[in-house]
């Protein structure tokens, strides 16, 4: 009898322990759920409808930079809910790194190919070892004359009727009415953003492979009729 009694604890025990690892995993689970529908009611389309609203606004009233075949292309969202200032100051930065991107690609082939007049020509046809050979003298010339661009467009911001990237006024004498200004806009948006993306593989090519020189026509080209 005191075994079998013994052997009922037993089971009651096991019976017990089961029911509450049972509950403490359906507990879990009921957490999980709540804590995914929770996250997901902060994306609820009430929530949505205002950001999305205020983005399709800008978009419709911004002609340029938006162009096929992907449109308004933000597939990461960072345009999501922003206003109008915020936009116009992501434009901003748009046109301004992808100018300096098209004149660093420009400059980059050019001191490769050894056409380097400053300094008597004395700095390395490499890009990167002509920086570390550049004298104090000469980063002091280029700090002082990107610092002098930078001022001089922060005070043309402050005129009346200023657009984005506008430094010379051309917006006082036309407008985004006239395809052919729409169209040299948008080409140098889309310029700029290859370029951007030419001189982040230029850079890595150099840094990482030794290769400052042209590797679509050159000695080193991976194109097989070179």
């Amino acid at each position: 009898k005191k075994k079998k009694k013994k052997k009922k604890k037993k089971k009651k025990k096991k019976c017990s322990l089961t029911f509450i690892k049972i509950n403490s995993l359906t507990m879990m689970k009921l957490a999980s759920v709540l804590a995914l529908a929770g996250s997901a009611a902060a994306f609820a389309p009430a929530q949505q409808q205002t950001s999305s609203t205020g983005l399709s606004a800008w978009a419709d009233e911004t002609v340029v930079g938006i162009t096929a075949p992907m449109g308004f292309f933000d597939p990461l969202g960072f345009s999501r809910g922003k206003s109008d200032d915020i936009m116009n100051l992501y434009r901003e930065a748009e046109l301004k790194h992808g100018r300096v991107a098209m004149a660093a690609c420009l400059g980059w082939y050019l001191d490769a190919a050894g056409v380097h007049p400053a300094f008597n020509s004395e700095l390395s046809n490499n890009p990167l070892e002509a920086a570390q050979q550049l004298p104090a003298v000469g980063w002091l010339q280029f700090v002082l004359g990107c610092g002098t661009i930078e001022w001089l467009a922060e005070k043309i911001k402050d005129r009346p009727g200023y657009k984005p990237g506008d430094i010379l006024g051309a917006a006082y004498w036309v407008d985004d009415s006239d395809e052919g200004w729409v169209d040299y806009q948008n080409k140098e948006i889309n310029n700029g953003r290859l370029a951007m993306v030419a001189f982040m593989g230029i850079f890595v090519q150099a840094l990482y492979f030794d290769n400052y020189g042209d590797a679509i026509h050159g000695p080193n080209s991976f194109l097989p009729f070179n």
